[in-house]
């Protein structure tokens, strides 16, 4: 995962303005969105099968966890790939569509972050609740604690913003890459997952809403839009 840099004391908040007061800049034209790229996924089968509980014998939170810590490596996979694009100089703050994202210590002092800086601090933060016991419990018997799904919420926000800026910052990257059927199924899976339990508000992630509805509607009967590995 690289150098990370603790987090302990931050939390994310999220603004349309500049530090300066001036808005964030006139949103450009979403590659993303053009056809060619949306209707390209690594599967074809109705994702909502992947994330529902499956049965009520299965714990809740067992559930949530175990597709939490799954999220959270596969979109650190998925950033890895394009990282090296991702520096303080190309990418000077944490930004999606006409959203910049801030960090603020626990006094609520603002933290100026690049990009890659917000996502080690989100990385860090991540991958310290799940390889915690007290918070992700592994073994049998052991109770998740009263906060849990409250943490996963905020786990889900911050993955959330890190897609969101692959996809507006890094997309020409990964289209270079051969990725986006993989980038596109990751997202909507996620956002499906979100969604079955309810761990976003919709205004968080709002910004995204147009992919989101294009990449969660059912794909055509008989459409095969897999990837082919090299």
């Amino acid at each position: 995962m690289g150098v990370l840099v603790c987090c302990d004391c931050f939390f994310y908040r999220k603004s349309k303005t500049k530090s300066n007061g001036k808005k964030a800049p006139a949103e450009e034209k979403k590659h993303y969105m053009e056809p060619e790229y949306t209707k390209v996924r690594v599967v074809d089968f109705d994702l909502k099968d992947l994330v529902s509980l499956p049965t009520k014998e299965i714990d809740l939170n067992e559930w949530l966890a175990s597709n939490t810590t799954t999220f959270f490596n596969l979109i650190n996979l998925q950033y890895s790939t394009i990282s090296e694009f991702c520096t303080g100089d190309t990418c000077q703050a944490m930004t999606a569509c006409n959203t910049i994202y801030y960090w603020y210590d626990e006094r609520g002092k603002k933290t100026k972050c690049t990009a890659p800086q917000y996502v080690d601090l989100v990385m860090t933060f991540v991958q310290k609740l799940v390889t915690d016991e007290e918070i992700f419990p592994t073994k049998y018997g052991k109770d998740f604690p009263n906060s849990f799904e409250s943490l996963v919420k905020k786990v889900c926000r911050y993955l959330f913003h890190v897609l969101a800026h692959i996809y507006w910052a890094h997309f020409k990257e990964t289209v270079a890459l051969e990725l986006q059927g993989h980038l596109n199924t990751l997202y909507a899976h996620f956002i499906v997952f979100i969604r079955e339990f309810n761990l976003v508000e919709p205004k968080e992630i709002c910004i995204m809403d147009d992919l989101s509805e294009v990449l969660c509607a059912p794909l055509p009967p008989h459409t095969h839009n897999h990837v082919t590995e090299r």
